[in-house]
């Protein structure tokens, strides 16, 4: 056989039958973090597509995608802002669904921490700062402020919240000692070594803890879906359960 055809017939033996390997880009909440790291390996290994995930506030990241941001997904912490891209017309048919539930938590600063009743934080806190995501715009702040208000606190407190940009920051805030106490999710305080739950906000003060996620109209190509399907799987499910979340069933 001549060598150049040779050459070729080896280069299409040892090709690949298929090369789909794909890009998909996901906006997801801040607050799944470490789930998705763990998630962006595993998909990437079992499928050969690429993950770039990008970690912020929902708010943030739903107007990203109304401002033409290049999302293929998108994973909130609560429903309300996935409700305004649907609203929008921006989330692909039919692609909607509700992935994870979450449990609101107050943490104070350091392993040592005492548990406390959430009534006694007014005193604890004194004139110390309360670390909180936006609560006019974060989930994670939204919802703590929707529980203080249950719980007759938020016009005692509201002067002292300081509020950062996602409920990683305030984590951080809380971690550095920065403000003796936070509120964030409890797959939050599972990530830090530097904090304490000292207690967990009743279910009843606050909207239920919903994480819807979809794709984003125009991008449900194949590795879209892909990747729609593998958050449902058993591998995502132990990521997502390894780091305190409920998982919706489907």
């Amino acid at each position: 056989m001549p060598f150049a055809r040779l050459t070729a017939t080896l280069l299409l033996t040892c090709a690949p039958l298929t090369v789909h390997a794909e890009e998909v880009i996901v906006f997801a909440a801040a607050s799944m973090t470490n789930a998705m790291t763990e998630i962006e390996q595993a998909f990437e290994t079992d499928t050969g597509h690429d993950l770039i995930v990008s970690l912020a506030g929902s708010s943030a990241l739903a107007r990203q995608i109304q401002q033409g941001a290049p999302a293929d997904v998108f994973i909130s912490a609560n429903p309300d802002w996935m409700d305004v891209l649907e609203n929008d017309g921006l989330l692909a048919q039919d692609s909607r669904f509700d992935l994870l539930n979450n449990t609101l938590v107050l943490i104070a600063h350091g392993q040592d921490a005492t548990p406390m009743e959430i009534s006694d934080l007014p005193e604890a806190l004194g004139k110390d700062r309360l670390a909180m995501a936006l609560v006019d715009a974060v989930p994670a702040g939204i919802y703590g402020k929707s529980a203080l208000e249950a719980l007759g606190l938020w016009d005692q407190l509201s002067p002292l919240v300081a509020q950062a940009d996602n409920v990683r920051a305030a984590l951080s805030l809380v971690a550095l000692g920065e403000t003796p106490f936070g509120i964030v999710y409890a797959t939050d305080a599972v990530a830090e070594d530097d904090v304490r739950v000292v207690a967990t906000f009743p279910a009843d003060t606050h909207p239920p803890i919903v994480y819807p996620a979809a794709a984003i109209a125009e991008h449900d190509d194949e590795a879209t879906q892909a990747f729609l399907d593998y958050l449902l799987s058993g591998s995502a499910r132990a990521a997502f359960e390894r780091q305190g979340f409920v998982v919706v069933p489907q």
